[in-house]
């Protein structure tokens, strides 16, 4: 007899694996499109980092996948530097935790889920589409699946690229992440190998002219670059592995959900949702990508877990009540993204000036940027 699913989630990269685990403590037969997908750009393995806050460590901690220390740093500190006088620090004390965030290695967060992944029997591998009352789309923001839908896919390009690739410092990172608002730019600095390490994960938005010229630098000329733009924060700079360049934008699907076009001739009505980036793309300037994919994994599983018995799986109110949630969740942040972006990329001196008595400001406001850290951690 073939066997048969519950959902179907084509996607499994680490958004995908993660729901597919979620679902599988539910008692719930997931297949999972075994083709790994990447969610963010297409950067080499050896380089990808993304910073998770409070509530993405809880939700893989309980699927029992969260790194070791090594591969998952923790951020004591944050700076932010305007590109005059501007500044503003969040610290990890303040809010009493023990993190503003984690900086975690993408290759070993991956690993972690794949083994969770071939131990749990409510999952299975497959390699291509299978028929299921739910199919879950996660295959990131250039999604197939999504496109043959015919979801129409809002873009704002920005008129930069993102440069990534990692550093080894001359002086130890002490588990602050650093980011600097640049007239050409936007710099982030972000610890890895653990308490004591002396490596970053670099991420360069630079305007999409200029990013042809500096991913053609060769790596010594490159490391100069950074170390001036970083104003010499960690000393002399060495370029360890590879760089990685992709344009920036952001993004949201008009409709989230709906019914399969293939439909079965008895029985109940297949349906669709997205989540991840086949859903929604933000700008890299908070870190938040990941985050709010992995919300978006969390969501879809409580509203699963929580629906009324003689609800089905795939039942279109429960997926629209899903897409009502995570588009309220995602719009302050993806107005405040926006905005910050269009801000620092305007160059002219009065804003330029409005802008970093901004910053000034908000460093002093207390209560505001307590509560502003508080969402970012993911503790609200």
């Amino acid at each position: 007899m073939a066997q048969t699913f519950d959902v179907c989630i084509r996607g499994a990269g680490v958004v995908g694996r993660t729901l597919a685990l979620l679902l599988a403590r539910e008692r719930l037969r997931v297949a999972l499109v075994g083709s790994p997908a990447t969610d963010a750009a297409p950067a080499a393995a050896d380089i990808r980092a993304y910073a998770l806050n409070a509530a993405s460590r809880s939700l893989l901690e309980s699927v029992r996948s969260w790194p070791d220390a090594a591969h998952a740093t923790a951020v004591r500190q944050m700076e932010v530097h305007g590109d005059q006088s501007g500044r503003v620090t969040f610290d990890a004390a303040r809010q009493s935790a023990d993190a503003l965030a984690w900086i975690v290695d993408v290759p070993a967060l991956e690993a972690r889920l794949a083994e969770a992944v071939r131990f749990q029997p409510q999952v299975e591998l497959v390699p291509a589409p299978v028929p299921a009352p739910l199919t879950v789309i996660c295959e990131g923001r250039a999604s197939s699946t999504r496109q043959e839908l015919g979801v129409e896919f809002d873009v704002t390009p920005y008129a930069q690229h993102a440069i990534a690739t990692r550093l080894h410092c001359e002086r130890p990172h002490a588990q602050v992440a650093r980011q600097w608002f640049l007239p050409d730019g936007i710099l982030a600095f972000l610890p890895l190998d653990g308490a004591e390490g002396n490596s970053v994960a670099v991420v360069w938005s630079v305007p999409q002219e200029q990013a042809a010229d500096r991913m053609a630098l060769d790596a010594e000329t490159f490391a100069h670059r950074l170390q001036d733009a970083s104003q010499n924060a960690l000393g002399t700079l060495q370029q360890v592995g590879g760089r990685a360049c992709w344009p920036l934008q952001q993004a949201r699907a008009r409709r989230w959900c709906g019914a399969m076009p293939v439909q079965p001739a008895k029985g109940a009505q297949r349906t669709w949702v997205l989540a991840g980036d086949a859903a929604h793309t933000v700008h890299p300037l908070a870190g938040q990508g990941l985050n709010l994919g992995l919300a978006d994994a969390e969501a879809l599983a409580r509203l699963l877990r929580e629906r009324d018995y003689w609800r089905g799986i795939g039942d279109m109110r429960l997926l629209r009540r899903y897409e009502r949630e995570r588009k309220a969740g995602l719009l302050p942040l993806g107005l405040t993204m926006d905005g910050l972006q269009q801000l620092f990329a305007r160059t002219e001196a009065p804003v330029q000036a409005v802008r970093n008595w901004g910053m000034q400001g908000f460093q002093l406001s207390g209560p505001l940027k307590d509560w502003v850290a508080t969402r970012a951690m993911g503790l609200r």
